[in-house]
């Protein structure tokens, strides 16, 4: 059974972060649970180690008093995500948050088009970040410039990507399996993947699976992080 001293020395709780939740609802939850159980002080240390979106699953490592320290590390740590691109279209997010704005040919796309496609985002490549990000220009996040229909010139990022596997393929949808470094947003990749298949594609579903050894087979969701504690 763990006590209030565990959490103010520091632990590491993998989180399988719910659809729709973003990251900072999900450590508020858990930094709200923590409190009411073990009446913890109010500047009582909580913070996770990379974002994922309000419409992907997965991995959320969160780390509490003074396993914050960590975070950086953590996040320099290669991930893994599983996902499904739908090909034949494109949204101005890269993914569902937005409406389909363009329809593409999809009747030349084979697997071996597929494979051959794939090779060209092995390794270190180039990448620009969708303009529906929390990067900042100008002091103000690129989503906000997006909303206020400002067009914004990005620069382009170098990232690596480390695994491209594609695990099913029925179109209009391929699933893939993804090992990449910090800072690439698999949204960008599945634009840039639908642009080189001469069609667009945007990202329908994303989960992240691990961050370096951690694997989110071993998490739990906040509601169950929850009821683990009221049983101790």
């Amino acid at each position: 059974m763990k006590t209030a001293e565990d959490f103010l020395e520091g632990q590491v709780l993998l989180i399988d972060k719910p659809l729709t939740w973003s990251s900072f609802q999900a450590v508020n939850k858990l930094k709200y649970i923590l409190k009411q159980k073990y009446n913890l002080p109010k500047k009582f240390k909580i913070g996770h180690a990379g974002t994922l979106d309000p419409l992907a699953t997965g991995l959320l490592i969160v780390c509490t008093g003074k396993f914050t320290k960590k975070i950086t590390e953590i996040q320099g740590q290669a991930k893994e995500y599983t996902g499904t691109i739908t090909v034949g279209a494109t949204t101005p997010s890269y993914d569902m948050e937005t409406e389909v704005n363009a329809t593409f040919p999809t009747e030349h796309i084979t697997a071996d088009l597929i494979q051959a496609t794939i090779a060209q985002f092995l390794g270190e490549i180039d990448q620009k970040p969708p303009v529906f990000s929390a990067i900042k220009k100008d002091g103000v996040r690129l989503y906000e410039h997006a909303r206020a229909g400002e067009e914004v010139e990005i620069q382009a990022r170098k990232t690596t990507i480390h695994e491209f596997e594609i695990t099913k393929f029925v179109l209009p949808e391929i699933e893939f399996r993804v090992v990449c470094s910090k800072g690439t947003y698999i949204r960008s990749l599945a634009y840039d993947f639908g642009k080189a298949l001469n069609s667009g594609a945007y990202l329908s579903v994303l989960r992240r699976t691990k961050i370096g050894d951690y694997d989110v087979v071993n998490g739990v969701s906040p509601a169950e992080f929850e009821q683990q504690l009221t049983q101790e």
